[in-house]
């Protein structure tokens, strides 16, 4: 644990002096609540039917049961549920498509759904056929992340459904044995990086060689482009394949295959041996399919570019090294857990979490000032409430520290305490044109008499824990969808912000704190002295690189784990490369 005196000292804040009326600021907070008219009964004048599709489609639970009991007066539970509230799902799925519905809400019409058929179900006798159709879904080896999946899951089992849900990191032979034990029609494959795709790819070359290409596949994930999965993965595979950008696509793929009567993959299904995914064919891909216009695919978090893409040429760019660069704070890394979680939370990037993690959209006809004026009223008091609720369930803690280093042509070595011991480099990819930047240009050349000319670079890893996870599927399971979306997007930004004040603790500590900008926004922007990068994007792409950042920070001792794949475990956590450089700033590789 580091001593109290060599802690980096909090960024400068102004002194607070209480300038208002606490009473008055109370009542501020309301201003835009309305109060609800409970004189005035929703469902008043409507019949059962219209009363249990209204439940549906506003996501509302009150009475709820009574109204199903007086449904049960006249349809049996089947009917109920196949003739009058997958009706209402449908109604939600068209208003979602349509952009006159946002996903939480959405969820919140999945949650009444999960509870009337939990309360239906009792009462029904396994009817052999009942069910619309079946679909297996795993997140592919090696990938920990499944909330795309889990909201597959969400909406296909809530619109009647069988889900078969084996959770992630999943090989294909697990994937194909369980889809045989569980009668599946359908295999659904999902995955965040790049090397998910590769990984799908190889699932279906293996499905080829055993012969089971009957069973139709729908693949979905941030990493995936329609015309890789269209034009390049159809003409792969010798059965069909299906490109979901989300769960509603999938739901009218699953609607069109269980319609033409789909196979099921059963023992009757000839198996042409059990070659494993080591074993199968991986060709080399020249043009990564998920490459967009900056190199690199929207996501959120590391893991999403395929270093395979750049040449590693040592054709140098114009950046000059800083000649005198910062001192060493310290030798070595440090931890620390001691947080104010209510300071962490300032630094929680609110477009990033309201409309990337929580995917408000913006509704139509209204204007930007208008819309994030909407974002406030309707996002802003669930963000009040995730902090009041995770501040004991999210649990920051850090590992940093710095080293000496220097560069040799694309590559940063980093040299153990005396200055001229090499402990192990990294190579980073350059620029094909323009400025031909790498990151190895921001720091000085190594010489014969290399203590004199070593630089200094920053590590860091960060986590907001494991219980934020363990929450999540307690959530899922528990048919709380809505809050199961606000809680994995609190972690995921938590983590982030956590990751933004340690990187200005650094720069304090590095003494490069003189470009501190005034406003969160710039902040966010990455208006300050230097860059953090973190590993799986552009300017460091190779994933494999977090093993060398283990072993110069061993973040074991805060609860970080890393995957076979390279991946930060929990996955709230995220790691970077701290670059001092006054030019450093974020660019892609083309």
């Amino acid at each position: 644990m580091a001593d109290k005196d060599s802690l980096p000292k909090a960024a400068p804040q102004e002194e607070l002096t209480v300038v208002y009326d606490p009473l008055i600021e109370l009542m501020s907070r309301f201003e835009n609540v309305k109060a609800t008219n409970t004189s005035s009964d929703p469902f008043e004048g409507l019949g059962v039917e219209d009363r249990l599709k209204k439940h549906i489609i506003d996501g509302i639970k009150k009475n709820l049961e009574k109204d199903i009991e007086d449904a049960l007066q006249v349809y049996e539970p089947l009917a109920i549920i196949n003739d009058i509230l997958l009706d209402g799902m449908k109604t939600v799925g068209v208003l979602f498509g349509s952009g006159k519905m946002q996903l939480p809400f959405v969820l919140q019409s999945a949650e009444v759904m999960k509870t009337s058929v939990r309360q239906l179900e009792p009462l029904m006798a396994k009817v052999e056929g009942s069910e619309k159709g079946s679909i297996l879904l795993a997140t592919v080896q090696g990938d920990v992340h499944d909330i795309g999946k889990n909201l597959v899951d969400i909406i296909l089992s809530n619109n009647g459904y069988r889900v078969v849900n084996i959770g992630i990191k999943q090989p294909i032979n697990n994937i194909l044995d369980a889809a045989r034990e569980h009668q599946c029609q359908v295999i659904g494959l999902s995955g965040l990086l790049v090397k998910s795709t590769l990984i799908m790819r190889d699932n279906l070359l293996e499905m080829n060689e055993r012969g089971l290409h009957e069973i139709p596949v729908i693949l979905g994930g941030a990493a995936l482009t329609r015309g890789y999965v269209e034009q390049d993965l159809q003409g792969l595979y010798h059965g069909r394949v299906f490109y979901a950008q989300d769960a509603f696509e999938g739901l009218k793929l699953m609607g069109e295959l269980t319609g033409d009567q789909a196979e099921v993959l059963d023992s009757s299904v000839e198996d042409k041996g059990s070659i494993s995914i080591e074993q199968s064919s991986n060709p080399a891909i020249e043009q990564s399919p998920t490459r967009g216009p900056e190199g690199r695919v929207n996501s959120h978090r590391v893991g999403i570019v395929d270093p395979e893409l750049f040449v590693f040429d040592g054709t140098k760019s114009e950046i000059q090294p800083v000649t005198d660069p910062p001192k060493l704070p310290f030798y070595g890394a440090k931890k620390f857990e001691k947080f104010d979680i209510f300071e962490i939370y300032k630094y929680i990037n609110p477009i990033a979490l309201f409309r990337g993690q929580w995917q408000y959209k913006r509704p139509e006809g209204l204007s930007n000032p208008e819309f994030e004026a909407w974002l406030q009223e309707q996002a802003g008091p669930i963000f009040e409430r995730m902090k009041r609720e995770l501040a004991n369930v999210l649990k920051p803690k850090v590992k940093w520290g710095y080293f000496p280093c220097s560069s040799e042509g694309n590559d940063l070595i980093i040299y153990r305490e005396d200055r001229e011991t090499e402990w192990l480099r990294f190579n980073f990819p350059r620029q094909r044109d323009g400025k031909r930047q790498c990151l190895a240009d921001f720091f000085l050349e190594g010489d014969d008499s290399s203590a004199h000319s070593t630089d200094v670079v920053g590590f860091h890893v960060v986590t907001v824990g494991e219980d934020v996870s363990t929450l999540e599927r307690k959530l899922f399971a528990d048919g709380k969808f809505e809050d199961y979306l606000y809680v994995h997007g609190m972690g995921v930004e938590t983590a982030e912000a956590l990751a933004e004040y340690w990187h200005r603790q650094i720069r304090q500590e590095m003494g490069i704190g003189d470009q501190e900008p005034d406003e969160m926004r710039l902040l966010f922007s990455a208006k300050y002295h230097g860059a953090r990068y973190s590993f799986g994007y552009p300017a460091c792409p190779n994933l494999e690189d977090q093993a060398k950042l283990f072993e110069l920070l061993q973040p074991q001792d805060i609860g970080i784990e890393l995957s076979e794949e390279f991946m930060l475990i929990p996955e709230q956590s995220t790691s970077a490369i701290i670059v001092h450089h006054p030019d450093a700033k974020y660019f892609n590789i083309r």
